[in-house]
């Protein structure tokens, strides 16, 4: 399995479209933070918006077949560029999704606003491996490769945020999630991708990076990986250092921890043994490890996944409790 498909299993992904923004200059759009695991998205189909630096940078300007993602989740200001004081806008609730609209005919912004949700903890991760801000370009829908195929899928969600269809909602949401896994296949296929997640596919690390992630419980060292990759420890750990922020040992860490609180999740196996499934003979190293990646132990951990619980049991699903003979009279 690629690394990318890997990720996505490993780290569920959600996405949903909150709102269609259809704005005649001038407008202004404030929005975030959103919730802890979501990063905000913006696809711009028509006209085009110029984003507003949080460090008071210059600011970024999208065009029609641009999509920004947020993955930093800061609050941010979007704007038509003019300085001119927008005009008002309403919300207008349809069936799958709110439409935001102003008055104006003239240079018309068309820009479908999201998010995608990621399952904790493992937003933390997924968000520390890539950049604050991402920015990536559809094009036309011609032609072979990532890029058409991000731009045929923009279209279908333009088509169903149109017509508001039966199953709207799901096929737009459907469609944001998959517009997710594009943006990073899309991001990581350019020679100037990011450092961090997008340099992952990277040609010289792709061996190392693969067997982390196909074999985690291995006992990896570097002189391995770095034989597997046809360099010295040194090249490798620069390597991996100067495209992923990361030593080798801190990506198998991540991917260890990640997998160990799936695990914890969806199982009744022992610590123990999810420790050693994961690659730690030691259940108190693992116990370290865990709480110092997740913040809690494992056992917290399973806890917190277990449904709620009221008086000392399990609250019931489907099952009406008679009373006792005594309170039916």
């Amino acid at each position: 399995m690629d690394w990318l498909s890997r990720i996505f299993e490993m780290m569920p992904v959600r996405g949903r479209l909150d709102l269609r923004c259809s704005y005649g200059a001038p407008w202004r759009i404030e929005q975030g933070p959103g919730a802890a695991n979501e990063i905000p998205y913006h696809a711009v189909l028509a006209g085009s918006a110029m984003l507003d630096d949080s460090v008071g940078g210059r600011p970024l300007r999208l065009n029609a077949g641009d999509i920004l993602l947020l993955p930093g989740n800061p609050r941010h200001v979007m704007h038509d560029g003019s300085g001119a004081a927008p005009r008002p806008a309403r919300n207008r609730p349809v069936q799958n999704f709110t439409i935001s609209e102003n008055p104006g005919a003239e240079q018309r912004l068309d820009l479908l606003c999201g998010h995608f949700a990621i399952t904790p903890p493992h937003d933390r991760v997924l968000r520390s491996y890539l950049p604050p801000r991402l920015v990536v370009h559809a094009g036309a829908q011609t032609g072979e490769g990532t890029a058409p195929q991000l731009a045929g899928l923009v279209a279908m969600m333009r088509s169903e945020a149109a017509d508001d269809h039966l199953g709207g909602r799901a096929m737009l949401n459907a469609l944001s999630t998959a517009m997710f896994a594009l943006v990073l296949r899309l991001a990581s296929e350019s020679e100037a991708a990011p450092r961090g997640l997008l340099a992952l596919g990277h040609p010289r690390l792709a061996p190392a990076v693969a067997a982390l992630f196909n074999d985690p419980a291995r006992a990896w060292t570097l002189p391995v990986l770095a034989r597997l990759c046809n360099m010295s420890r040194a090249t490798l750990a620069r390597q991996f250092q100067e495209k992923l922020g990361r030593s080798p040992s801190d990506l198998l860490a991540d991917i260890r921890m990640t997998l160990a609180a799936n695990e914890l999740t969806r199982s009744s196996l022992s610590t123990a043994a999810v420790a050693e499934m994961v690659g730690y003979q030691s259940e108190a190293a693992f116990q370290r490890a865990f709480k110092s990646h997740i913040g809690v132990t494992p056992a917290q951990w399973r806890r917190m996944q277990q449904p709620s619980v009221q008086n000392g049991a399990q609250v019931g699903r489907g099952k009406k409790m008679l009373p006792r003979p005594d309170e039916a009279r």
